[in-house]
């Protein structure tokens, strides 16, 4: 066995051969406690660095012998079984007898019938193996990672998961562990090292540097063997990027940048060629000897993939044929009765004879041959836990370097206190949130120009349309047109923020299946981040709209035209945002903003005023987002008291007198003089900004409320966008 290290009679060997081998006596053996705390000062001795490598710590008893410890992970699982309900399709006639029979069949019907995804599969994964689960499609392969990576809802999944023999927490598993999806969810315009760089400011505690995290990015680049395509953008459909190998392996990276003892994947080498798929195992194969445990569903390994594989276990139809060395392999099918040829690939070989048995309806011969031949060839090196609790096991594990983010321990007793849910405070989370949300959007500038493009060339229609209206009652009934599309124009604007969040979703929903951090961080910070951007939006509708139009009000009136389009933005994208964390599909959520957007206007005030609304949708008026800043800026117009828009003659206009001759007018005025008892000239006012709004029934709220009534509808929608993404983005099966 090679020294690694020796200084000051401390000796710190390869983890790997230390394992192999022998113990020393209990009154040789050092407790918990000297064990970290020895860890702790070789480190800093030799490496200067917070951050310690892959090894395990040896020290002398009192003799002065120097043995090995081992301190092994084993998570084991006894007795899965999950199923669902199918529904089977079934004419109408059919549906009354069905239920008539659904009794006796023991609450199942002819419309619904319950599929076996998993039956009764027991085994273990050691720290140091890849362990992969093979079949064909629909298996099971998946579903049995699913459920050892507790993405299965609690109650829906039978049988029990122990990580050296005590019951993994779900909180204490999300910490611990790392699921790597089969698609590779990752944003397109971040480099390699940007995005793991973003991954290490989530994963890895504040305590450590800005520095620690860099080198820790740089030696994952190097692990994962992708140096040359650091500084490349990941990519997509429209901008060339890295290989698909390279993107699984920074995929890979993403969830190993703490370093976790357990790794599960979903068929990391789907879609790959041979080179590319064969890199990534050894990638895998490189994070087991560090000490973590890999399992991983595979559909077929090649012949080279397969002498990285440690263990294999084979499913069929839910239920466990073979688990075992590969090597073992070709005894099994031998003494099953099948043979296997020379120059066969193993693998390829077991699927085919597995097919075969499922063609014929004969496999539970084969689940059964392999119940026996496991009882004949149990395996009796089962690792021992020196009486070590995992709370124990952990902290060992962390002294060694596992787990990076675990460097700062909790106060509590159990296992799940070890370590903290989250590794940074909230504002730290929306930091980096917000850094990596503003450098993605200015690497695809052409998004927010587009939407700038479309602001203001709809302003520009209707400053050139309502060019310097007029303060005649043509121009109050113009001016109210303009305020309901300028207003309604601002929500509908707002729709193309619908697909913002539908392209994160599934990236969101990844990173903080393992609290990678909270959902509250991701909405402030996707709430922070939109507010510049709607600021400028609505400066730039604001200025080309508000003096060509002849808006009243000068510099203060122009201030508050552009705080009411800002906070209509703000509760528009709000709105728009909160949708897309319930509606699934773009199209669909385009529909439905369509939709509901129309029935605000409509509701609005400007088509049918409050005191012409019936009763029974009354509601909708009160919950129309338009409603407000549709008042707010019409009171901002017309509560000039001293302004006049009606005088004299003109209010002859709009009706049939219109067009009859001046002089006739002005008699008209005087005989309505003698009847009223008042003087009414050609110079007089007869309607104020206050009578308009007393026409169209805006009396019941100020200016300065409707603005602060649109501003808190944007929040409520945030709010209802945080609880969405709370109930709606657990991840798991049901």
């Amino acid at each position: 066995m090679s020294r690694v290290v020796a200084e000051n009679g401390v000796t710190v060997f390869n983890r790997r051969q230390a394992m192999d081998s022998p113990r020393a006596s209990d009154s040789a053996s050092p407790t918990l406690g000297q064990l970290l705390k020895s860890v702790g000062d070789v480190r800093k001795e030799v490496t200067g660095d917070e951050t310690p490598v892959h090894h395990v710590l040896e020290m002398g008893g009192s003799t002065g012998a120097v043995e090995p410890r081992p301190l092994p992970f084993v998570l084991s699982f006894r007795d899965l079984t999950y199923s669902v309900k199918v529904n089977r399709k079934m004419s109408l006639l059919k549906r009354s007898s069905a239920t008539a029979t659904a009794t006796a069949n023991g609450g199942e019907t002819n419309g619904t019938k319950t599929k076996v995804l998993l039956n009764g599969i027991s085994g273990e994964a050691r720290d140091g193996e890849i362990i992969a689960v093979l079949g064909a499609s629909g298996s099971g392969k998946s579903t049995l990672i699913d459920a050892l990576a507790n993405r299965i809802a609690r109650g829906s999944l039978k049988g029990t998961v122990t990580l050296n023999g005590e019951a993994l927490e779900s909180g204490l598993q999300k910490v611990i562990s790392a699921y790597v999806m089969q698609d590779d969810l990752l944003f397109p315009m971040l480099t390699v090292e940007e995005t793991l760089m973003f991954a290490a400011e989530f994963r890895l505690p504040r305590t450590l540097s800005k520095s620690k995290k860099k080198a820790r990015v740089q030696a994952l680049i190097d692990q994962l063997g992708i140096r040359n395509a650091a500084k490349t953008v990941i990519g997509d459909e429209g901008h060339r990027g890295v290989s698909g190998g390279e993107r699984r392996r920074v995929s890979i990276g993403i969830d190993i940048i703490h370093d976790p003892i357990i790794l599960f994947l979903d068929e990391p080498t789907s879609g790959l060629d041979s080179t590319s798929a064969y890199m990534v195992v050894k990638v895998l194969q490189r994070i087991a000897q560090s000490g973590s445990i890999v399992m991983m569903s595979v559909h077929q390994p090649s012949y080279r993939i397969l002498g990285l594989l440690d263990r294999l276990i084979f499913l069929s139809r839910g239920q466990m044929v073979f688990s075992g060395s590969p090597a073992t392999l070709p005894l099994f099918f031998e003494s099953f009765g099948h043979p296997m040829p020379e120059n066969e690939n193993i693998t390829e070989f077991a699927l085919d004879v597995i097919r075969e048995l499922e063609g014929s309806g004969e496999t539970k011969t084969l689940v059964e041959f392999n119940k026996s031949w496991q009882s004949k060839n149990i395996r009796n090196d089962s690792p021992t836990h020196d009486g070590l609790s995992l709370k124990e096991a952990i902290s060992a594990s962390i002294s060694r370097g596992k787990l990076v983010s675990g460097a700062a321990h909790g106060n509590g007793t159990g296992s799940a206190s070890l370590v903290p849910t989250f590794a940074n405070p909230i504002w730290t989370e929306i930091a980096v949130l917000s850094k990596r949300a503003i450098t993605n959007s200015r690497r695809m500038p052409e998004l927010f120009g587009i939407r700038l493009g479309a602001v203001v060339v709809t302003g520009f229609i209707l400053a050139t349309v309502f060019w310097h209206l007029d303060n005649s009652p043509k121009g109050v009934q113009e001016r109210l047109g303009f305020f309901a599309f300028a207003m309604s124009t601002t929500f509908y604007t707002c729709a193309d923020a619908l697909p913002v969040f539908l392209q994160e979703r599934y990236i969101f929903m990844r990173e903080t299946a393992y609290n990678a951090y909270r959902r509250s961080s991701y909405v402030l910070s996707h709430s922070l981040t939109a507010l510049p951007a709607l600021a400028f939006l609505s400066l730039a509708f604001a200025a080309i709209t508000f003096f060509a139009v002849g808006l009243d009000g000068s510099l203060s009136g122009f201030l508050f035209y552009f705080l009411i389009i800002f906070a209509s933005f703000w509760a528009g994208s709000s709105f728009v945002t909160f949708l897309s964390g319930v509606v699934p599909q773009v199209m669909l959520g385009y529909t439905i903003v369509v939709a509901i957007l129309a029935y605000f206007l409509l509701f609005s005030g400007f088509f049918i005023t409050r005191e012409r609304i019936p009763a029974y949708w009354i509601w909708f008026h009160f919950i129309s987002l338009v409603k407000y800043p549709y008042e707010a800026v019409l009171q901002n117009e017309f509560n000039n008291p001293t302004k006049c828009f009606v005088r004299g003659v003109q209010i002859f206009d709009g009706t049939p007198l219109r067009n009859v001759p001046d002089a006739l007018k002005i008699k008209m005025l005087g005989s309505m003089s003698a009847t009223l008892g008042m003087n009414i000239s050609t110079t007089t006012c007869v309607t104020t900004g206050a009578d308009v709004l007393q026409q169209q029934g805006i009396t019941a709220l100020s200016k300065w409320n409707c603005l602060w009534i649109t501003v808190a509808w944007g929040f409520f929608f945030r709010i209802l966008f945080y609880l969405a993404l709370l109930l709606g983005s657990k991840n798991k099966r049901r």
